[in-house]
């Protein structure tokens, strides 16, 4: 559940998938390769309630929606690695939501297909967190998947994901599982999807899924969302349950929506908070939690709006020129839109990284036993130790990479340390305290930066980036560290990359961020589908696709891929 979120931490968490089993039509290089339309609706760029209505009015039926979207998962899967898991109840749940509409139901999510990160607990699949340790669990539903089915929609698979959310190895590739494989992102195969909730991120780009689940511990919906032209909601801890997920840190790991646009990411949003008698933070977000974000939709909601720029130490600009004018473009979009803008307006964040770093060593350890031991039936792993003990006995399933973070966080002391305690009271101090006093000095209803860089190479013997993190750009720790909000919105391309922006806010924010992002997506219309390009044409080496301007459609078409 962590990415990249900072130069120096190579703990990332990130994501993979896994080719299913059977026979599988190649992929088409270079172009959708299968049509996106199900009887004549256009169901990539069709919003849920878009689709509700179709299917209120009898055009569309949830079978053929998963009937479309199993076809696609058969077809593509093999060469992007995004699913691990199928649901065997897919199409009779599908069946069972068109009963129900017939007798009248209007759930918000009825016969919506959902696909899930594989560590997630759901009743009748696995839940591995994309380690071989675990393959086989039979967990019951987490509490925000029974929330989701409870507002109607199907779980129709698990996502390939960064093994152990990518607290695992040091070195890692994000998107690389023991069970999954290696995720490959649909814009550019040979690209990564970035985050350990890169399943999930390429599964929704690629029309696997209508929507689906990420978790975040820092950065891990917020970059994938970004590096695959979606719609990435990190929410307040607490406003969505953390019981039945497989576990970093309880202070920091929250789930989210990922979605191909605002609309999906609100009504989803919805339906997963609630009151959950086993996670105690959720208490909190009684007062402050909507079952509906669709009120907040204001499409004129930047006029008069203060935004704030941050931009000095989420990218270098002399190494990823790409990113300042992604971030002029995105302020240029705001000024037309009516908004203020206070450029520059700095979080110092950098004080938090090694207390959180720390923090999350000594949390893991405690945390994922006390899931390892409420989750999983005898003869799994309950501890720390039976995981690093079963990664020296499999080399085979758990290679190529280590277990280093896992050894670094057996020997710290736990979260009675108290050190940690200390390290984890001074992350989430700092880290509010700098959010929090920026935005009341300069009367802030949110500050912008930028979520990621073009989506690098995938490096299966150096890892991430092949160790050369100058190239990375990235902002979602204030916001992991602090356990506040912030949501993504694609806001350009480089080459047939796409790249996004996030808006961040104070703790319960989500409404007004939801209303700022939808109003940004409105005057842009960035978002364009993958051709599931298998590389970059030699002939794009010397172009340079810049982000889309303020009020265009703009296809991504070949251009060059900036360090």
């Amino acid at each position: 559940m962590l990415t990249l979120g900072r130069r120096t931490l190579v703990a990332t968490l990130l994501v993979t998938v896994v080719s299913l089993a059977g026979a599988a039509a190649p992929v088409v290089v270079g172009r959708q390769p299968t049509a996106t339309r199900v009887a004549g609706i256009d169901i990539d760029a069709t919003t849920i309630p878009q689709l509700q209505s179709a299917m209120d009015r009898h055009r569309l039926t949830s079978v053929q929606l998963v009937r479309f979207y199993l076809q696609r998962i058969r077809k593509l899967n093999p060469a992007l690695n995004a699913v691990i898991e199928v649901s065997p109840t897919a199409l009779a749940d599908a069946r069972a939501a068109d009963k129900a509409r017939r007798r009248g139901d209007h759930r918000p999510l009825l016969g919506i297909p959902v696909i899930v990160k594989d560590n997630v607990d759901t009743t009748g699949m696995p839940t591995t967190a994309g380690s071989w340790a675990l393959a086989g669990s039979d967990p019951s539903d987490a509490f925000l998947v029974r929330q989701l089915r409870a507002a109607g929609a199907i779980i129709i698979a698990k996502a390939n994901l960064s093994e152990w959310a990518n607290f695992r190895s040091s070195p890692s590739s994000s998107g690389w599982s023991g069970i999954g494989g290696q995720t490959n992102m649909a814009y550019l195969l040979d690209r990564n999807a970035c985050g350990s909730s890169s399943g999930t991120g390429v599964a929704v780009s690629a029309d696997l899924a209508t929507i689906g689940v990420g978790t975040e511990t820092d950065g891990s919906i917020v970059c994938p969302s970004g590096a695959n032209g979606l719609v990435g909601i990190k929410p307040t801890v607490g406003l969505v349950s953390r019981a039945g997920v497989v576990p970093i840190s309880a202070d920091q790991d929250t789930a989210g929506p990922m979605t191909r646009n605002v609309t999906d990411a609100a009504v989803m949003l919805g339906a997963m908070t609630g009151i959950d008698p086993d996670d105690s933070a959720t208490a909190d977000q009684a007062g402050h939690a909507y079952s509906d974000y669709r009120q907040f939709l204001n499409a004129a909601a930047l006029q008069g709006a203060r935004i704030g720029v941050w931009r000095e130490g989420t990218y270098d600009p002399t190494v990823s020129p790409e990113i300042e004018a992604l971030m002029d473009d995105a302020v240029a979009t705001l000024v037309e839109q009516g908004a203020i803008i206070v450029d520059p307006a700095r979080i110092e964040i950098e004080p938090a990284y090694e207390p959180e770093f720390t923090a999350l060593l000594c949390e893991f350890k405690d945390d994922v036993a006390g899931y390892l031991g409420t989750y999983t039936r005898p003869g799994f792993p309950k501890t720390l130790q039976d995981l690093i003990d079963f990664n020296e006995a499999n080399p085979d399933l758990e290679g190529p990479w280590n277990s280093d973070l896992f050894v670094a966080s057996q020997e710290t002391g736990g979260r009675a340390d108290p050190d940690c305690q200390a390290a984890r009271q001074s992350a989430t101090s700092i880290a509010q305290a700098a959010i929090d006093d920026l935005m009341a000095a300069n009367d802030l209803d949110a500050i912008i930066a930028p979520t990621n860089g073009p989506a690098w190479v995938t490096d299966p013997v150096n890892g991430d980036l092949g160790g050369d993190f100058s190239t990375f750009v990235g902002s979602s720790s204030p916001s992991a560290i602090a356990g506040y909000p912030s949501i993504t919105v694609p806001a350009g391309h480089e080459g047939p990359l796409p790249l996004g922006v996030s808006f961040i806010g104070a703790k319960w924010d989500e409404p007004g961020l939801i209303a700022l992002a939808y109003a940004f997506e409105h005057a842009t219309h960035v978002r364009v589908p993958p051709r599931f390009l298998e590389t970059l044409p030699a002939t794009a080496a010397g172009g340079r696709h810049t982000p889309a301007k303020p009020g265009h459609q703009q296809s991504a078409g070949p251009g060059r891929i900036g360090r």
